[in-house]
């Protein structure tokens, strides 16, 4: 027989131990992690700081910043005063934050300058983020300002962070030539007060600054005077890389520009697929200038496809040597290429497509009328015969072909190419390659390692008497085995 069961009520699960932690609760631990950090001295507490504020960007509100301010700031002082003042005072009911208790906690007893110095930062990407740019750029100001009078090396780091994004909001704004003599004169104190971390980040801004207003002079001979220094952070010498390729294109040396963006794109973070395409961008057009042609792979690249593609049609009529196509790509992208400020490059390299051109001419016919050189490398000139003859000239004179000119019939006569296995080339490229295997050899000998005074060990007695009696049974050993084969 069925009993009736008394069933119980069971209590509800309380929210609070399944709720996440509010982004309030994570500023205050941050908070916390920076008042360790300043009594202990410990600089790579305060980078952890900014890691985690780059993690809780995404969820920074009015509300939350705030009641932040509140923490941190004793309520009523002039930095309170300032940063409240950047902060609308609107829906202060939808707060997802426990208000309740930030203003039961004592405020006022963090007077640190690196709480101080990471509020202004709290304020400062907000604003951005909300595209208030103007009221950013009063903000970056007030904490460059504040800047100034500390000297502490836990200040450092959060400063960086202060360079970068006070750049950033005269950047966006277009005015980023007004700060220019202000960041000098922060390079100079950071390097006074040997604030190398400053120097690198305050370097790339100035350079960043010179590059977006075409100064590669003043640009350059910055670089050059500037006090040189272990790389601290790996992004910003991956931008110290990049700036420096677009110098050295820009002045021609080809070769130091490609191994400089070829690096800032090896090194950039895997995240930061923007600056990687823009040194990919660069990088192909370099090669190309060197008369290289990048490997389909290059444009082949996971989340690439898109934005190299006018890159790799251009590579594409280089490698042709079609001048036509090459001046129908540039048109169609002429855009796209007026927007990544590679315009003026891509113009260099028409004298490249038509050196590719000519060199395959000179390879399919041994003797061709100047004519019909204009004809196919479709020279759209006044006076085509005349212009084909100078760049066939030059070209021979450089070495890209190897024909004369018959000027009394308007000729182009290629030279018959010999046996390249007849001549010493092979062997060349043959005791090159030796070389450079003997060599790594030598180097790996030279790095080993041996343990310590091995050299000095001497064997003892017993030792001795025992390796000796292993020998001759293995001696032995192999004496029967020989005797059994036979």
């Amino acid at each position: 027989m069925t009993q009736d069961v008394e069933m119980k009520e069971l209590p509800a699960p309380s929210n609070s131990a399944s709720s996440p932690p509010s982004t309030l609760h994570h500023l205050k631990e941050i908070a916390s992690l920076i008042e360790t950090g300043a009594y202990a001295r410990e600089v790579r507490r305060i980078v952890r700081v900014v890691r985690l504020t780059m993690a809780l960007r995404r969820k920074l509100n009015a509300q939350v910043l705030s009641a932040f301010l509140g923490f941190a700031v004793a309520p009523g002082s002039e930095l309170h005063s300032r940063l409240s003042t950047y902060l609308p005072k609107d829906d202060v009911h939808d707060m997802d934050v426990d208000t309740a208790t930030s203003t039961t906690q004592t405020p006022g007893k963090h007077s640190l300058p690196e709480l101080e110095i990471y509020c202004y930062l709290l304020i400062l990407i907000f604003l951005i983020d909300q595209k208030r740019y103007n009221e950013a750029k009063a903000c970056a100001s007030a904490s460059i300002a504040r800047l100034k009078n500390l000297n502490r090396r836990t200040v450092d780091v959060l400063a960086s962070r202060l360079y970068f994004y006070y750049s950033l909001c005269y950047e966006l704004t277009g005015d980023l030539a007004e700060i220019r003599g202000n960041l000098l004169a922060l390079h100079r104190i950071a390097t006074l007060r040997h604030d190398e971390l400053g120097q690198e980040t305050l370097l790339n801004l100035l350079l960043r600054n010179y590059l977006h207003y075409n100064l590669f002079d003043q640009a350059e001979k910055l670089r050059s005077k500037a006090p040189r220094f272990e790389a601290h952070s790996n992004q910003q010498f991956c931008r110290y890389l990049f700036y420096l390729g677009k110098i050295r294109t820009i002045q021609l040396e080809y070769t130091d520009a490609k191994e400089s963006l070829l690096q800032a794109a090896r090194k950039a973070p895997v995240a930061a697929l923007g600056f990687r395409v823009q040194c990919n961008k660069w990088a192909i057009i370099v090669r190309l200038l060197l008369g290289e042609i990048p490997e389909r792979t290059v444009f082949m690249q996971k989340g690439m496809e898109k934005a190299l593609r006018p890159y790799f049609e251009l590579t594409n009529a280089v490698r042709i040597g079609d001048l036509e196509l090459f001046r129908n790509v540039a048109e169609k992208f002429s855009s796209t290429f007026n927007s990544d400020r590679t315009h003026n490059l891509i113009v260099r390299l028409r004298h490249n497509v038509i050196r590719t051109g000519l060199r395959n001419i000179s390879i399919s016919y041994s003797r061709i009328s100047l004519a019909d050189v204009a004809k196919k490398l479709r020279l759209d000139s006044a006076n085509p015969v005349a212009d084909a003859e100078s760049i066939v000239s030059k070209a021979i004179r450089d070495g890209a072909i190897d024909a004369t000119i018959d000027h009394a019939n308007g000729w182009m006569v290629s030279k018959e190419t010999g046996d390249i296995y007849s001549t010493n080339e092979p062997q060349f490229a043959f005791n090159s390659r030796i070389a450079f295997c003997l060599n790594m050899h030598n180097e790996a000998v030279r790095a080993l390692r041996f343990p310590p005074n091995s050299h000095k060990e001497k064997e003892g007695a017993e030792k001795r008497r025992e390796r000796q009696q292993q020998e001759q049974e293995l001696a032995k050993h192999i004496a029967e085995e020989d005797d059994d084969e036979f």
